[in-house]
This record gives C-alpha cells, structure tokens and sequence, in this order.
C-alpha cells in the first residue's frame, strides 16, 4: 500500500463489509511490524464533520494485495502511531 486512492474492505465481526480510504501506510523498525492508517471513505467530503482515523498493524500478503490486519497491541504503538499521524498532518498543511 503506498499514498494515493487506495481503498480497503473491512469485514466487521457480523460480516458486514465497509469500504475505506488509505489515509497512508509506513513501516516501524522499532516494533518490526507495518501500519495502515484509514477512514471511511467518502467522509472527506463532508464538511464540518471530524473525521475518524482509524489505524491498524498488518502483515502485506505474499503478492503484494490484501494484508492481514492486526489491532494495535500496546500503548507505545499507539504513541509512535499518533507522532506519525501528527507528522503527516503537518505536512499535508504545508503543501
């Protein structure tokens, strides 16, 4: 998964299926694991509606398609993946 208009398929626990937007992915030598941050797609669109970033952990297929995703596992992931995020929206505003 690289920038640009990706998609995902998320099947939730009761088989629904919901379809979101790669905000954008990046790898952690220090957890030794690769990382998706998305959002519903389409909620970019909407104005004035904050939208939900959700992330997760995966581990990319052998041909380079669907990963297995995994939830985040500890407090540090997290923080490693809000500086990531913050540096991201950063730089977005600057462009």
């Amino acid at each position: 998964m690289e920038n640009g208009e990706n998609y995902i398929t998320i099947v939730d626990e009761e088989g629904n299926e919901e379809l979101f937007e790669v905000l954008f992915t990046f790898d952690s030598d220090e957890f030794n694991k690769s990382y998706v941050l998305y959002y519903p797609a389409g909620a970019d669109n909407e104005e004035n509606e904050e939208i939900e970033i959700h992330a997760s952990s995966y581990i990319p297929s052998e041909d380079g398609e669907d990963g297995n995703m995994q939830p985040i596992e500890t407090e540090e992931e997290w923080d490693m993946i809000e500086e990531m995020l913050n540096t991201f929206l950063a730089e977005e505003e600057e462009e």
